[in-house]
């Protein structure tokens, strides 16, 4: 009896420290000398972290140290729910193996100038794997205390249980069918078969993979049978935004037409990007980008990730007049400033240079990036004065659908369909379903 009660006990405890721990924020890097963190599904960086229930899908994780030493970094996930609100379950209800796995995959870096160490890691494994579907959220920790965060990043896991089919259209409203995109999809919910749609379906759509500007609590517009419908003028309207700007650091030496100049030394590197204006007004080009994300990569040597050195960067924006943008603060935004806006990401304006300045400690790699502003006040974000939207411009748009079962405590992902902004349009087809 005394052994069932301690059992009981540590169940317990196990379960709100689990929860506890979820205070920490999605997609966060907590500790300075981390850096390049990379998670995606194994071979690709450009892709993002989503796999399927009960499949042979990998995720891969990569991170430098730069303490150049060697650590004890492991790593646990927690489910949540579609807003990323904890799930109210134990561990043990969704993971089969370990609660908590070492990273021993690590090698020093060679042939560059800034040391570092280089971890990995491949997941799920043989020692820990999720058993549920939903959205999660990886913790890598030191020293065996899921208290000492290093950072967290999110990932899904898909049991695909319906089906859905989208489209991306021009708006018919006149204030907005120049600058946005509007999504309209359906998705079929006949193998689940709902009692209460209304509470038991969550949609959510992503653009380009941001959650910062994500569309939540839609509700369908129409209903045939086991077929919904989503197609409102005012709901699932995002900026279109333009093609990304970009930057090829994938070599120091070689020196790209995006860098101005570079000081070199013994001990580092400094490359400064040629100063930056507006484009809101410039004609609207398309060209293949990131959408946001970077490319780890060097020209040379042949591995990216432990002989890919680092250097400090200068990005400088400026004004057309040279002046401050008026009750604005001015952020550097993509995947390689964690879609943040921090202090560390913020342009800072130099009266004496008319020109907003911020720098950046970054790894050999093609970047995506753009510049928005974040109102004073309001703290909204927007892309209007820097990019502008345009409607035409390349998006991609992932549609997530939940389910929470009757009884069930945490929304299950049972659906998603991916489609680019140009896929009706001709020589052009990306749409792809899961």
């Amino acid at each position: 009896m005394q052994q069932i009660k301690r059992l009981f006990a540590c169940l317990v405890l196990g379960f709100f420290f689990s929860n506890t721990l979820m205070a920490q924020e999605a997609d966060k890097i907590y500790r300075s000398n981390i850096r390049s963190v990379k998670f995606h599904v194994k071979g690709d960086q450009l892709s993002y972290p989503i796999i399927r229930l009960n499949s042979g899908d990998q995720l891969e994780l990569h991170f430098d140290d730069m303490d150049a030493d060697v650590k004890y970094y492991s790593y646990t996930f927690t489910l949540c729910n579609a807003d990323w609100t904890p799930a109210m379950l134990s561990q043990f209800d969704y993971m089969k193996g370990f609660s908590n796995v070492r990273i021993n995959t690590y090698r020093n870096s060679s042939l560059v100038l800034t040391r570092y160490t280089h971890y990995t890691a491949n997941l799920p494994d043989r020692n820990t794997t999720p058993t549920r579907s939903g959205n999660y959220l990886l913790r890598v920790f030191t020293n065996g205390d899921t208290s000492q965060v290093a950072f967290t990043k999110r990932f899904l896991v898909i049991d695909p249980k319906v089906t859905a089919g989208a489209t991306v259209v021009q708006p018919f409203n006149s204030t907005v069918f120049k600058t946005h995109q509007k999504t309209q999809f359906s998705v079929n919910v006949q193998n689940i078969k709902p009692t209460n749609i209304f509470q038991q379906i969550k949609v959510v759509i992503l653009q380009n993979y941001r959650w910062d500007n994500s569309i939540t609590n839609l509700q369908p517009t129409f209903i045939r049978q086991n077929i919904l419908e989503y197609n409102t003028e005012a709901q699932a309207l995002f900026p279109a935004q333009k093609e990304w700007r970009w930057v090829d650091l994938t070599s120091f030496r070689l020196q790209t037409d995006r860098v101005e100049k570079g000081d070199y030394t013994n001990t580092g590197q400094t490359l400064f990007i040629k100063p930056e204006g507006e484009r809101k007004d410039l004609r609207y080009m398309y060209y293949r980008d990131f959408n946001g994300f970077y490319q780890l990569g060097n020209i040379e040597q042949n591995n990216p990730y432990w002989q890919g050195d680092y250097a400090t960067v200068y990005f400088r924006y400026s004004t057309p007049d040279r002046k401050e943008i008026p009750n604005k603060d001015l952020y550097l935004f993509g995947e390689f400033t964690n879609y943040e806006l921090t202090d560390a990401n913020r342009l800072k304006f130099n009266a004496e240079t008319g020109m907003y300045e911020t720098k950046q400690f970054l790894k050999q790699a093609l970047y995506d990036y753009i510049y928005v502003t974040r109102d004073k006040t309001s703290k909204q974000i927007s892309t209007e004065v820097t990019e502008g939207n345009w409607w035409e411009a390349e998006n991609t748009y992932t549609i997530l659908i939940y389910y929470k079962p009757l009884g069930g405590r945490v929304d299950e992902l049972v659906g998603m369909t991916q489609v680019n902004s140009l896929a009706n349009r001709p020589n052009f087809n990306n749409n792809r379903i899961l």
